[in-house]
């Protein structure tokens, strides 16, 4: 499979007298960085973690009075021909949540009584790829809450990658549930109705699901150390 991008002014068509019709296709991508911050920018490839959303875009310039007819299709690497999108519409919507390598490809029929012209043309095709990584998902052991240090206050995932589904709980030592959230950015800052729970060994269970399908369950200890320190490596949190 030949691949050839996306790019805007460099695959027109011949400008013929009325035979300019042709498209200019753009992607944007929205997606969490690594910090858990909402991204979206405009790329001809994606390349990171799952979920992300693309918006695809035809921008059919010079129509006149052509009629249009478009065909979006997503299919996986060497999948050509198992699309699991086929869309007949001027712009696409669609968020990845597997693993793997995509490539999203457009093709514009322009028609007027007689006239047919083919955006790309015969023979050609023109993709977008987008590539999602396989998951991760490491908890830490350890964390220090309060207010008197910046490091380590919450305690949240160490790493992870293309984490579709996410649910965290955490316990006390007798099977008291203290806290839980569902979003893998997010996390918990060692207080129970306001106040830092005392220093000492509590537990968190989470149950996930990656992108390439890998089911989470993680159970472990969660030591609550509100003296720890950076420098105090010989409390360092393990996965």
């Amino acid at each position: 499979m030949k691949h050839f991008r996306f790019l805007v002014l460099t695959l027109l068509l011949p400008f013929v007298g009325l035979r300019a019709q042709t498209c200019a296709p753009t992607a944007t991508f929205s997606y969490t960085d690594k910090d858990g911050n909402p991204v979206e920018e405009q790329m001809e490839n994606y390349s990171g973690s799952a979920p992300v959303k693309g918006v695809f875009k035809a921008n059919p310039t010079d129509v006149g009075n052509y009629d249009v007819r478009y065909e979006w299709r997503i299919f996986e690497a060497g999948q050509e021909n198992s699309p699991l999108v086929h869309r007949f519409e001027e712009d696409l919507e669609y968020t990845f949540t597997q693993s793997g390598v995509f490539f999203v490809s457009l093709r514009a029929t322009f028609i007027l009584n007689n006239d047919t012209i083919s955006y790309p043309e015969e023979g050609e095709e023109n993709y977008f790829s987008v590539s999602v990584a396989q998951s991760k998902l490491v908890m830490p052991n350890a964390f220090s809450p309060g207010d008197n240090d910046d490091f380590n206050k919450i305690y949240r995932a160490k790493e992870y990658e293309s984490i579709v589904s996410f649910k965290a709980t955490i316990f006390n030592r007798w099977g008291k549930r203290l806290y839980s959230w569902s979003d893998v950015n997010g996390g918990w800052d060692g207080r129970v109705n306001g106040r830092i729970v005392p220093d000492g060994v509590y537990f968190v269970n989470v149950v996930a699901r990656g992108a390439d399908g890998h089911e989470y369950h993680i159970r472990k200890d969660v030591n609550v150390l509100t003296r720890y320190t950076e420098s105090a490596n010989s409390t360092t949190e393990t996965p």
